[in-house]
């Protein structure tokens, strides 16, 4: 292998954790009822940036989405800032009671939730629940 080979590889290999988190979208206004009606399903990330307990999620998630690319192209993720949506009609009518929620959405059933969760095994299970409605 020669050098620009190697390079070109490696700067690859550490671009795509990266990769999976710009493929969540920002939420904004609408964005979620226009997404399930187009049929998707959503994996909304209720999160502050200085909170300890959604910077453990999102790596979690960011790792799942690494490993199993079928999370990225299956699921649409919305990142909610909690402290510009905490008290939206969105957050309202899904009754998010604090940041650090995660919620999966199809149709108009919630297809599960977790609140201030941060284990492996959870966050996959919820991830692994969108996946299966998403190709279903």
């Amino acid at each position: 292998m020669d050098r620009r080979t190697f390079l070109t590889l490696t700067a690859a290999s550490l671009a795509v954790p990266f990769a999976a988190h710009a493929e969540a979208l920002s939420y904004t206004p609408g964005l979620v009822q226009e997404r399930l009606a187009k049929g998707e399903t959503l994996f909304l990330d209720f999160t502050a940036s200085w909170c300890s307990t959604c910077k453990s999620q999102a790596r979690t998630i960011n790792a799942l989405k690494a490993e199993n690319p079928a999370y990225a192209q299956g699921v649409t993720f919305i990142d909610i800032d909690w402290d510009t949506y905490g008290t939206s009609e969105l957050a309202q009518s899904l009754k998010i009671p604090r940041r650090s929620t995660l919620v999966v959405l199809k149709g108009d059933q919630e297809l599960g939730r977790i609140v201030a969760g941060t284990g492996t095994a959870e966050i996959k299970a919820l991830m692994d629940t969108a996946l299966a409605a998403a190709t279903s």
